[in-house]
């Protein structure tokens, strides 16, 4: 089974492997199949957000949840507000929309209460102050547990981070996207945890990096030569690609969880047993050596 994290200085203790459950099949049975592996395999956090295909993932997740709700901890996002034509969407941070679209959340989720209600997004525009009156007036209410933010701006964190009792930032974090490394501190000061997306970086951090690799042009600053040329020195360890790229991860400090997505039992079976193949420090160390630490250039003051 997989081991649990306290979820900052809440009193949730969430599995180190979560599933992001976006790339959920859109049929019911399908998806059921895929988040019966994770709760026999002890996955118990599970993260979607309202927008994704707009709010039918939700639905997917209440109604594959429903019956195991009292052992899982359930997570969704809110601030991405839909277009009335159902087309695009606006960022919408006000009280008026955040109030509303619990709501609409839990109805779709089926269930009375949402474990951690994540920003999805922010800018230095918006009235923080306001977003986080709103996220304490739900927790009064009963309606969400604990609240954080989804963001991979470093001034909108801080800034949030500094004002609020958040108890998580969910970044893109993986050894291909370093980025996050320089903030960690700032999460570790707030006793905040992080939870982490993209760890195996759409798939080049697996067995078929090189295959993806060569489909794409570049990755973040990683031009295509560099990124085949990294992949190929990753997989040449003395561990599986994979598991050196999930123990990476999971090494930080502040580390809450892992999020993974699946669209299938066979992808998700294959990370978990990723996951509990050890990977020896020395290995992560030369893991570290051949990745780039990059630094966020944009959104710092």
């Amino acid at each position: 089974m997989l081991k649990k994290r306290q979820l900052g200085k809440s009193e949730l203790f969430i599995s180190e492997i979560g599933l992001g459950c976006m790339s959920l099949p859109t049929d019911q049975i399908e998806a059921n199949k895929i988040i019966q592996v994770a709760i026999d395999n002890g996955i118990n956090y599970f993260d979607t957000a309202d927008l994704y295909n707009k709010g039918e993932n939700e639905k997917i997740v209440g109604n594959a949840l429903k019956n195991n709700r009292q052992n899982i901890i359930l997570t969704t996002k809110v601030g991405n507000r839909l277009n009335e034509s159902g087309e695009g969407w606006s960022w919408d941070p006000s009280k008026k929309w955040i109030t509303s679209a619990v709501h609409q959340s839990l109805t779709r989720l089926q269930t009375d209460y949402i474990d951690v209600y994540q920003l999805h997004g922010g800018t230095m525009e918006d009235d923080v102050e306001e977003v986080i009156d709103t996220m304490e007036s739900l927790k009064k209410e009963g309606l969400v547990r604990e609240y954080g933010i989804s963001s991979i701006r470093p001034n909108v964190i801080e800034r949030f981070l500094t004002k609020s009792n958040a108890v998580s930032v969910m970044m893109q974090y993986s050894l291909l996207d370093r980025r996050p490394e320089e903030w960690l501190s700032l999460l570790e000061r707030h006793n905040v945890s992080l939870l982490s997306r993209g760890t195996l970086a759409k798939g080049l951090l697996t067995v078929d990096g090189q295959i993806r690799a060569n489909k794409s042009e570049e990755y973040l600053s990683y031009s295509k030569a560099e990124l085949l040329q990294t992949i190929e020195k990753l997989q040449v360890l003395d561990a599986p690609i994979t598991s050196v790229a999930l123990q990476y991860a999971l090494q930080t400090k502040v580390m809450g969880s892992t999020i993974v997505g699946a669209s299938s039992t066979e992808q998700l079976t294959e990370t978990i047993e990723a996951y509990h193949m050890q990977v020896s420090n020395d290995i992560l160390l030369d893991a570290e050596k051949i990745t780039k630490q990059d630094y966020y250039t944009e959104h710092r003051a």
